[in-house]
Formats: structure tokens, C-alpha cells, sequence
């Protein structure tokens, strides 16, 4: 289990930053102990478990027999009120929330929304360019998709920097001292409290004011009134496999045919982009957007003859099935057709797995698709940096921000 209290860390780490978690840490402690191993990682006993049982039986007892466990600096930045602090029917009920939102319903009518965000911000970033950040700008549409497209928010110059520097310190040491990540996240976090909160009580004076006048005139009608509330690994990919891109390209252009002059997408267009849904699933099977995550055992827990005791950690990984022949033949390989048959349940997991599953993957598939559609069928472009790694910190970002030469395509 390495050294007293630090364990095996370092080497934990230095694997991830590497980009190479499972080749360098996961896969020889496989080789020697099996899919279920312990360790120390960040000063907790901790088990590791590789494999789709695993990942069911762990993921899908969560609240029964463990609990999402994060690092002390991601709690205190987050807030103990945050959705992933809340268990049992506190989080269903946060998480009932979100979903509402991104029902079918919702989806269907953040489309328009979102494909005016995305046509706004290639005016503005890539208009009349040669080259372009693509990790960057990419970032920038995230965050203006997710504030005002889904919060009715907007983004004004430094949000998205300041957002950055609480997320420099969700994995730091927690410590407070000037100029440590953790400091200027907590920092941050409390510039984007007060920025809320302006945003919340503005909000709800106008609210009041719609009230008081909607009263106003029911009194003067005397009649009743009703109203109803309501990425980047990718492209790296399809840089380095033509054949992909020239399938994915014509499905796009397939789907741009059938509309008319300046028409925009709707829901039902991007149900069409299965072959580029079928890219993506296969860039984060290679790319996972999260390594795995941990979980703390809320009692003794008999699994895979051995016991694990209460207060232990267990960290299932993405990489225990993502990279498993077991699960995906040829697993090192980029073959997006893989995923023209059904894979096994809890053996792909980029958004996790269980009632943790992330709540907003599927605004992240919207994202994507209609991204990705608007910048093939609008621009040709090229990987500058085509040897450029993917470097993992915790979560996977090109070494150089992946720059790439654009044109403009002619009408």
C-alpha cells in the first residue's frame, strides 16, 4: 500500500498527468493482485476495482452500501449544499430538478437556442481567422451555452475566469495560504456567491413587479389568467482518422441538404447524427472525461471474497472497462462502428453510472452534435500540432490548447 499516509500517491498521480493511469498504475496491479486491489491513495485505505460488475454492483448501492466521497477542497468549494454532497432523497430530489429541465420537452427547445449561441460565437471567434484555440474556444461556448442558454444568464468579460479558478483548486491541497490555488479558488467561489446572488435578487424584484402588474390588470378585466413555467478530444481524433471525418461529413451534409436557407437545426436533426454520436462515445471510451471516482464505505461490504471495512475507499475507474478486451475488442484502436452494437451495461461510463449519473450529460450531447455540425459544414480544418499529447489534469485538455488552421467553406 506504499509508504504510511501518502501510500502510493505520487505514483497515482504522476500516472494520471501522464495520460497514463491505466497503463502505469491500474494495469500492473491487475497483472499482480487481480481487478480488485487496495492501495492508499491521498491518505485513505483504498480498494480498486476494475470491471462492468464492479462498476454495477458499486454505483448502483450508492446511498446502501457507500457514498460519494470527494476531496476535502472540491466539498468546501462546491458547498455542503451541493448536489454532490446530497444523499439519498435530497440528491433525487436536486437531481428530479435538473432533470425536468433536460427532459425531451426541454431539450427540444434549448436546439434553436443553442444554435443561435453557437452561430453568435463563430462570428465573433472565428470569422475571419486563420487559426483558432480550438480547446479554448470551446470552453468559452460550454460555459455560454450552459449560463445563458439553460440559466438565462449572461456572461459578461472575466466569468468564465473566475469560474476557472475555483476549478484550478477543486483537487489542491486545502490550504489556505497567499497565493495557493485552493486561496484564489475559495476567493473566486465567494465573487461568484455575490455575483449570484445580485443576479438572484434582481431576478426577483423583477418577478414581483410581473406579479403586481399581472394582478393590476386581472382586477381591471375582472377575469382569470394562466401561465405556465417552464469538445475537444474529439476533434483530435477525427484529425488523426480522415476516413472517420469523411463518413462523419457526409452525414452532416446529408442533414444541411434537407434544410432550407438558414434553417435551423431542431431536436429531430440531431437524432439523425448517429455516426458523429457514435465518434464521440468512441473519442471519451479513449478520452474519458473523468478517471472514475471514489466512494466511501458507509459499512462492511463482502464483495469479490474480500471484505472491505467501513470508512474504506473504493475508487472505480473508467479505464477497468474502457480499455478492457474483455469489453471492447482491440480496445487501443479508434473505432467509432463499435458502437453500432450494444455494449454491456456499466462497461462505458464517461458520465458515471447509478443515481450519481451526471445529470447534464445529455446537454453535453446536444453540445457536441450541434458543435460539431456547424464547424464541418461551415469551415475546413486541420490539426497544426498533429504529434500534440493529451495531457490529464485531473480531466483530459490538449498539451498546446489544440490549435488548428480554418477556412471558411463556400456556399
Amino acid at each position: 500500500m506504499g509508504i504510511p499516509w501518502i501510500g502510493e500517491t505520487i505514483d497515482f498521480c504522476k500516472a494520471q498527468r501522464k495520460n497514463r493511469l491505466f497503463e502505469d498504475f491500474v494495469q500492473p496491479r491487475i497483472q499482480k493482485y487481480g481487478k480488485t486491489f487496495k492501495t492508499r491513495l491521498m491518505g485513505s485505505p483504498t480498494v480498486v476495482v476494475n470491471g462492468a460488475e464492479a462498476n454495477k454492483f458499486f454505483l448502483s448501492n450508492e446511498f446502501k452500501l457507500v457514498i460519494s466521497s470527494w476531496p476535502t477542497s472540491s466539498v468546501q468549494l462546491m458547498g455542503k449544499d451541493s448536489i454532490m454532497e446530497k444523499q439519498g432523497d435530497a440528491h433525487q430530489c436536486l437531481r428530479g430538478i435538473v432533470a425536468t429541465c433536460l427532459n425531451s420537452a426541454g431539450l427540444e427547445a434549448l436546439v434553436p437556442k443553442i444554435c443561435k449561441t453557437v452561430e453568435a460565437h463563430m462570428v465573433k471567434y472565428w470569422h475571419g481567422r486563420e487559426k483558432v484555440s480550438l480547446y479554448h474556444l470551446t470552453k468559452v461556448l460550454t460555459f455560454t451555452i450552459v449560463l445563458e442558454c439553460l440559466l438565462g444568464i449572461e456572461v459578461k468579460q472575466g466569468m468564465l475566469e473566475t469560474f476557472e479558478r475555483v476549478l484550478e483548486g477543486v483537487f489542491a491541497l486545502p490550504v489556505s495560504f497567499p497565493g495557493s490555488k485552493f486561496s484564489s479558488a475559495k476567493r473566486a467561489r465567494e465573487e461568484i456567491e455575490k455575483m449570484l446572488g445580485d443576479i438572484i435578487r434582481i431576478n426577483r424584484k423583477e418577478m414581483e413587479s410581473l406579479i403586481r402588474r399581472r394582478r393590476r390588470r386581472r382586477r381591471r378585466r375582472r377575469r382569470d389568467s394562466t401561465f405556465s413555467t417552464s469538445s475537444s478530444t474529439y476533434s483530435w481524433m477525427l484529425g488523426h482518422h480522415p476516413n472517420c471525418y469523411s463518413t462523419l461529413l457526409q452525414e452532416h451534409d446529408d442533414i444541411l441538404r434537407s434544410k432550407r436557407p438558414n434553417e435551423v437545426l431542431t431536436y429531430e436533426d440531431t437524432k439523425k447524427m448517429k455516426y458523429t454520436w457514435q465518434v464521440a462515445r468512441e473519442s471519451m471510451r479513449i478520452f474519458p472525461p473523468i478517471f472514475g471516482s471514489f466512494r466511501k464505505a458507509i459499512d462492511d461490504i463482502e464483495y469479490d471474497g474480500y471484505t472491505i471495512p467501513r470508512g474504506w475507499k473504493v475508487l472505480w475507474t473508467t479505464y477497468g472497462t474502457h480499455y478492457d478486451e474483455e469489453y471492447f475488442q482491440d480496445p487501443l484502436s479508434f473505432n467509432p462502428g463499435r458502437f453500432e452494437e450494444l455494449v454491456q451495461p456499466y462497461a462505458f461510463l464517461p458520465f458515471g453510472g447509478g443515481p450519481r449519473l451526471c445529470a447534464g450529460y445529455q446537454l453535453a450531447k446536444l453540445n457536441i452534435l450541434i458543435f460539431v455540425h456547424y464547424v464541418v459544414t461551415r469551415y475546413n480544418w486541420s490539426l497544426i500540432s498533429p504529434e500534440e499529447s493529451i495531457t490529464i489534469d485531473p480531466l483530459p485538455f490538449p498539451s498546446q490548447g489544440m490549435p488548428i488552421k480554418i477556412s471558411p467553406k463556400l456556399a
